[in-house]
């Protein structure tokens, strides 16, 4: 909507904010009595990055069916958008507001912008509000097979999630994490199925085929740790099921869900550092004396699989899965039980080529680098959980740094992606069933050693 200015300017001018998802009478009556303070009313809605770095990462509705929820009431003499920390001062300013009213909820916490207009906290409308309206909605209940450390994150990730509950545990050890303890606790699979609605894949790659299948045939969605499958037919057969039933399957790699991470890629893909002729992950960690001890072999994931799937996964958005030919090179530790230590795989495309390397047993600078005929972009360590990255040109001058609040490593995010493809019967993953198909091949190849040298 444009901005009249001048033809409002001896008129009150009155200013509110929210985010006004899923829109309800609450809202109405908001907007009904900020309205009724003047006779211009200008109303901010919140856009879905600004929420995020708010932290409210439940919005059911997008940034476009929010403003039209307000749009509808007829009541909005004009609609903008929040974007950033501190744009109320720049709005009143900029509008010229006489009035600035929010919720009773805030009391207080506004009194700063009396310096610049009237600050009018409104009573809120008694026993309704966006997060009770989500609340209301049946949860999704998710059982947990597997006993990888980080389960525990999982768990505490998705408390900031609503309409999701992690009710059970399937693992043939008796939690040791107090969080976990309150859970149901099974070491048999089919009665965790039972008792939830979708399942977390948290154990060793070999297992997660039958895992996932049965988990399909039971009608059930899955969310596994990624590789989702060590062989690219299986994979591709447990995408075709989940189809078939109108189920979810995703692909876990929770950096594909880092805001940094996903504006990263936009930018790339729209030009900025030119023609991508090279991308250079690193992905590297060393487990310590005392982890290696307590884990079981059963336990252990190799590099490539602990490491690949991240690894791959910027190679793949960008340049695609299409490459002409690859080579795997691999420093093994335990040859027998396919352990690797170190592992790098190069490719060559038509116009680029990429290199990654991951390593449980050797140790390297974490960073990305994405090479462009105009420019290259630099994530530094540790790159697969980054808030930050570099554009830069040949002009230093001329360079740009980017940061993104990133909350949970990215899990929680990962988990409300999940939670709304259930919900709307459509599997809106961050990472395509190609990309996913593409890192299993990779595995399989490791495995089979094909196109492959090994080293040390």
């Amino acid at each position: 909507m444009k901005n009249i200015g001048k033809q409002v300017n001896n008129m009150v001018k009155v200013i509110t904010y929210g985010t006004f998802d899923v829109f309800h009478y609450g809202h109405r009556r908001l907007l009904e009595r900020a309205k009724a303070l003047g006779d211009y009313l200008i109303v901010g809605v919140t856009s879905d990055d600004f929420d995020k770095r708010r932290g409210k990462i439940n919005n059911r509705q997008s940034l476009m069916e929010r403003i039209k929820g307000v749009k509808d009431t007829g009541l909005a003499d004009e609609i903008i958008v929040e974007e950033y920390e501190g744009q109320k001062i720049d709005d009143i300013l900029r509008f010229d507001i006489d009035i600035f009213t929010v919720g009773s909820d805030w009391e207080g916490h506004f009194d700063y912008l009396k310096s610049y207009c009237k600050v009018i906290y409104l009573p809120r409308t008694e026993g309704i509000s966006s997060t009770k309206v989500r609340t209301k909605q049946r949860k999704v209940k998710i059982g947990i097979v597997g006993n990888a450390s980080f389960r525990n994150k999982f768990y505490i990730e998705t408390s900031f999630v609503n309409g999701v509950q992690v009710v059970g545990i399937c693992d043939n050890k008796i939690p040791i994490e107090p969080n976990l303890k309150k859970l149901f606790y099974t070491d048999n699979y089919d009665n965790l199925l039972d008792k939830v609605d979708a399942i977390y894949i948290i154990t060793k790659p070999e297992t997660h085929y039958m895992l996932i299948k049965k988990a399909l045939l039971a009608g059930k969605h899955v969310l596994c740790e990624s590789p989702i499958t060590i062989n690219r037919d299986e994979c591709k057969e447990l995408f075709q099921i989940a189809d078939q039933n109108n189920l979810v399957l995703m692909d876990s790699i929770k950096t594909a869900y880092s805001t940094a991470y996903s504006r990263l890629l936009l930018l790339v893909k729209s030009g900025e550092i030119g023609d991508v002729v090279s991308v250079d992950t690193t992905c590297t960690s060393l487990l310590n004396e005392k982890n290696i001890i307590e884990l079981s072999q059963l336990e252990k994931w190799n590099s490539i699989c602990a490491w690949g799937p991240t690894a791959m996964l910027p190679i793949f958005q960008l340049l695609g899965t299409d490459y002409i030919k690859k080579e795997i090179f691999t420093y093994f530790t335990d040859k027998s039980n396919n352990m690797d230590a170190f592992t790098k795989i190069d490719f060559i495309y038509s116009n680029a080529v990429a290199s990654m390397k991951v390593a449980n047993g050797a140790k390297s600078e974490g960073e990305m680098i994405i090479s462009g005929t105009k420019g290259y972009i630099l994530v530094p360590a540790p790159w697969w959980k980054t808030d930050y990255f570099e554009v830069r040109y040949e002009h230093p001058e001329e360079n740009k740094r980017f940061f993104y609040q990133l909350d949970g490593e990215g899990i929680r995010y990962e988990v409300v992606t999940f939670a709304k493809a259930i919900e709307m019967h459509k599997n809106n993953s961050y990472i395509s069933e190609n990309v996913s198909m593409s890192i299993s091949k990779l595995i399989y190849d490791f495995d089979q050693r094909i196109d492959f040298t090994e080293i040390g």
